[in-house]
């Protein structure tokens, strides 16, 4: 039996980060993957989605040529040369990841890992052994009883970056990320798209400006809204397929050629071994302290298979604290309130922190401060005037509490918010910090600028 100090199970961006830095505190690691190194997030998630946007973006600009001065003559897209560079990209990342694992001479183990007592874990009939076990087996596409996909006809996100076929008409049931992402990415490749959200507004989880802007946006582009609607039955015997949807008019028929299940994540618990040791779960979440240890010592979880945000910079974050936590270095717990959320269609959007209704919602005496694109030099330079930076500040001391952006290359802006949060930055302290011009970030200050009534270009 091969005996280390620490085994992952799993290989996303919490399990191989796990590993790495394991590796680098001195720990003999292991890292166990059934599939590919990267997980879903480097192979069907993060890395191929925003390959994929990447190319709907680029082929916009084309279309939209003339109005930066430009001629483009027939300008045209090949769907299958779109999927192939995605899928070229996810291969090179996970070829990135084998290289960081040679790296740090962590032992790769291939197959299926299942968890046993005594800090062991079984691969495919041999055992391994180590003094601290990482559980980050990640999650999947969630299936709902109106919706059973089959991979063909009813899809999850995995099969909607690879289809085989552009379809003509695509519903996309769920407008969280990953929904408006893939809405997005086919409405611009010229598919007929409809959403279909069961709350009332579109990426419910925004602040309701966002939300409405967002809408707008994907109107203009001719992708079609329904909110406050529910798919309560699919019919796929036929050519296409029809979705039944509950709306409070009544029920609708819609047709297409694929339905898109973009409804949440379910975790991979699974056939994991986790009965066996007798590991606590609660509502398809493992259980875990403020360090990622479970209730059985030496067994340890991180990322979508635990109660924090199911994101990517989570579950790498979560890793580096639960193994740091192991060498007996002083960690701080982390602050779950101020984890950035992204999402990467067009206009982008990105937010940290809680929304004008949240902050409301809990008596807060707040500052709103809001500066619109189209007010921006950079922004009218570069075509992209829609949307807005909105701060939030609490009156009383000045504490950023949200900051909630969408529009053009917002994504890579809202560090900005997340580290001010961190260090109790006030909104004086803001304004007093010179932004570059032009820049997209100049907003960021002039919100604030606006929350204080002092904005200079409104």
């Amino acid at each position: 039996m091969s005996k280390y100090d620490i085994i992952v199970l799993g290989s996303g961006p919490g399990g191989y980060v796990a590993a790495i830095r394991a590796s680098q505190l001195g720990f003999k690691t292991a890292i166990i993957e059934k599939e590919s190194l990267g997980g879903i997030c480097l192979n069907w998630g993060c890395i191929p989605t925003k390959a994929l946007l990447k190319s709907a973006q680029v082929f916009e600009y084309l279309k939209h040529a003339e109005d930066y001065g430009l001629k483009v003559k027939d300008a045209d897209y090949d769907f299958d040369a779109v999927v192939k560079r995605s899928r070229g990209v996810a291969d090179g990342m996970s070829n990135g990841v084998k290289f960081l694992m040679k790296k740090n001479k962590i032992d790769v183990i291939e197959g299926f890992g299942t968890l046993k007592t005594g800090k062991k874990i079984d691969v495919d009939g041999t055992e391994y052994s180590a003094d601290h076990i990482i559980i980050a087996t990640g999650a999947r596409s969630r299936e709902l009883p109106s919706l059973p996909q089959d991979g063909k006809k009813v899809i999850g996100y995995r099969q909607a970056m690879s289809l085989e076929k552009q379809p003509k008409k695509l519903i996309v049931v769920g407008s969280g990320a990953i929904g408006v992402e893939f809405a997005y990415f086919y409405n611009s490749m010229g598919t007929e798209v409809t959403i279909v959200e069961y709350l009332d507004k579109i990426v419910p989880v925004e602040d309701n400006e966002v939300s409405k802007q967002l809408e707008r946006s994907f109107k203009k582009n001719g992708i079609k809204i329904m909110t406050s609607a529910e798919v309560t039955s699919v019919d796929t015997s036929g050519k296409g397929v029809k979705a039944t949807v509950k709306t409070k008019k009544g029920e609708q028929v819609l047709e297409a050629d694929v339905v898109l299940s973009a409804v949440g994540i379910k975790s991979n618990i699974e056939n994991i071994g986790l009965e066996d040791v007798g590991i606590a779960v609660d509502r398809d979440k493992i259980l875990v302290n403020n360090y990622y240890q479970t209730n059985i010592p030496g067994y340890y979880a991180i990322g979508d298979v635990t109660p924090g945000q199911a994101l990517a910079h989570v579950a790498s974050a979560e890793a580096i604290l639960c193994v740091e936590k192991i060498a007996g270095q002083h960690v701080e717990a982390l602050d779950y309130g101020n984890i950035p959320g992204c999402t990467y269609c067009t206009p982008e959007i990105a937010s940290v922190g809680l929304t004008e209704e949240q902050a409301k919602a809990q008596g807060l005496d707040v500052k709103i401060g809001k500066f619109p694109f189209s007010a921006s030099g950079k922004a009218s330079a570069g075509g992209n005037k829609e949307g807005f930076v909105k701060v939030i500040f609490d009156a009383k001391y000045g504490e950023w509490l949200g900051c909630h952006m969408i529009g053009a290359g917002v994504t890579d802006m809202i560090a900005e918010a997340v580290l001010g949060r961190k260090l109790e930055t006030t909104g004086h302290e803001v304004l007093k910090a010179v932004h570059p011009h032009p820049t997209m970030s100049e907003a960021v200050m002039e919100a604030v600028a606006a929350a204080y009534d002092e904005v200079i270009h409104l």
